[in-house]
């Protein structure tokens, strides 16, 4: 890092968001597809929460989880993409720095959540396969409402210290951030100050939180695929699969582009700047757009209610024309 003796130390009263760097041209068209996909998201990820909550047969342990998944997409895709498209469509890249560190802390808490949610619902395939008799024991009401509650206590403690850590940095070089939204490492490396600190507080977060995840959702799945495979009717062996399967996509769809953007920033100094500044804007547009439509058609109960909303909206306007 550059001393900072040797610079005018201040503290950012506002920031500007430039959008993707090298895009500046075809900004307005990269918009289109990021603007639709986000009203997909609000649509599906609304859709799928309403329908959860009003349906009384929904009020499951697995759906439960859903829609906490849902509501985790919502704040992650609402507190960055309408400022993105404020970038892309008006140049309007101001924000204040009290308005990038919420920004940033809400992105950063959505994204842990969505770990946990990710290994709960894990857990509760586990169980639902492996001691199906003993599910309704363990999953009960009380039990989801303090595995959300450690959800969402866990994100806000493992979060809060990133705003601290930041508040403590002095600034001396500019103002602009080279991305659509406030992302903890591109403001800390705005810093004059050593960032070691910061640098090495993400990579123990990351190995805590998301790396620990990961390996224990893979635990349960190779549990879960052992008691599978020891399942003697064919028919249950795909029923079992076939439940396991949306959650498995939804992983994925998670976990790979983290894990990818992680190494990429490390060791891919060779991948231009703007891929991978377009790879996190559609990180927070992607997974949350298709999780609904993942369990929307994966998921039978879920699609059957989908169908029956639909149905009665199409008639409710074909009586009012």
């Amino acid at each position: 890092m550059m001393p900072a003796d040797n610079h005018t130390l201040f503290y950012p009263v506002t920031y500007i968001l430039t959008g993707i760097p090298g895009t500046e041209q075809s900004q307005v068209w990269i918009s289109i597809p990021f603007c639709l996909m986000y009203v997909v998201t609000l649509l599906g990820n609304s859709l799928l929460l309403f329908i959860i909550l009003t349906e009384q047969s929904l009020h499951e342990p697995m759906y439960i989880f859903v829609s906490m998944l849902a509501a985790a997409d919502l704040v992650l895709s609402t507190t960055t993409v309408p400022k993105m498209l404020a970038v892309f469509w008006f140049r309007a890249g101001e924000i204040s720095f009290a308005a990038c560190l919420t920004q940033m802390f809400f992105i950063h808490v959505s994204f842990v959540a969505e770990s946990a949610i990710l290994l709960a619902m894990a857990f509760d395939r586990y169980v639902a396969i492996c001691d199906p008799l003993r599910y309704t024991i363990i999953l009960t009401k009380s039990m989801i409402g303090k595995m959300g509650l450690a959800v969402v206590t866990r994100s806000f403690c493992f979060i809060f210290p990133l705003v601290f850590l930041v508040k403590q940095l002095k600034f001396c070089r500019t103002s602009l951030l080279p991305n659509t939204y406030c992302d903890y490492m591109t403001i800390a490396r705005l810093a004059c100050d050593d960032i070691t600190v910061n640098i090495w507080y993400g990579i123990t977060m990351a190995i805590l939180v998301i790396g620990l995840d990961a390996v224990l959702i893979a635990l349960s799945y190779g549990l879960i695929l052992r008691a599978v495979f020891w399942l003697h009717s064919k028919d249950s062996r795909l029923k079992a699969l076939r439940t396991c399967g949306s959650h498995f996509c939804v992983i994925l769809m998670f976990y790979t582009p983290a894990f990818f953007s992680y190494f990429a920033h490390r060791f891919g100094h060779i991948i231009p700047g703007y891929i991978l500044n377009l790879l996190a804007n559609l990180y927070v547009l992607i997974p949350p757009m298709l999780n609904p439509i993942i369990y929307g058609v994966t998921t039978k109960e879920i699609l059957k209610r989908v169908i029956n909303v639909f149905h009665r909206w199409c008639r409710r306007s074909s009586l009012v024309s």
